[in-house]
């Protein structure tokens, strides 16, 4: 079983092909292309972890003041809370128990660190925004990458002497593997390589990936 590979960036070798780029004018003044190219990722709202945080912050303030209260009225404090003052006066800093809670502590803090910091929706690829038109930077537009990998997959099946294609799309890469059932592998893999290129340029993302294309032979038996 033969395969060929052929790898090469749809988007950063030419410039001047892409429509979201500003070309020179002949007195040397970039005019704007069809599109901005200003890279804005899509922020998620992290709607499940903040509201795991508020729950668990509004339970355990809830149950500390309660027991607060219930101290100043004169009655006894929670079975919990002393036994958590004892331990935590009597246990000396390097007990297992206090290193496990403290490394628990830091990981969950850092967790909420990074979800805070980065933007997420990593399955949405950010478009170009396209310019010259009334309220279009206020436009946001995304593709996901599993509808991508949809669109690019049925281009590929339509390149004569491909059989069956699979496609993976990710931020930075494009990666097409295809069975050509007849016709020279190298002829199937320079037209699917000039099809799948010309529909990841189309898409106007603001990121062009990198594409690269498998061909071989489907397994016989």
């Amino acid at each position: 079983m033969s395969a060929n590979t052929w790898r090469q960036p749809t988007g950063d070798s030419d410039l001047s092909s892409d429509p979201g780029q500003a070309t020179p004018s002949a007195d040397g003044t970039p005019e704007a292309g069809a599109g901005s190219t200003a890279a804005r990722r899509f922020w998620s709202a992290r709607r499940l972890p903040a509201a795991l945080v508020a729950l668990l912050a509004v339970g355990g303030i809830g149950l500390l003041l309660y027991d607060v209260v219930s101290v100043r009225a004169g009655r006894s404090a929670m079975s919990w809370r002393r036994r958590l003052a004892e331990e935590l006066a009597t246990r000396p800093l390097d007990d297992t128990w206090m290193i496990v809670g403290a490394a628990v502590a830091m990981a969950l803090g850092l967790w909420l660190f990074l979800l805070a910091v980065t933007p997420g929706l990593r399955r949405l690829l950010p478009m170009r925004q396209p310019t010259g038109i009334p309220g279009a930077e206020e436009v946001h537009g995304g593709l996901d990458r599993r509808a991508v990998a949809l669109v690019l997959r049925d281009r590929a099946r339509q390149v004569a002497g491909v059989q069956s294609a699979r496609v993976a799309v990710g931020r930075r890469k494009v990666k097409a593997r295809a069975w050509a059932h007849f016709r020279d592998l190298k002829e199937v893999r320079s037209d699917l390589d000039a099809t799948l290129s010309e529909a990841v340029t189309s898409l106007g993302l603001v990121r062009q990936p990198t594409l690269t294309v498998h061909v071989r032979r489907p397994k016989k038996g």
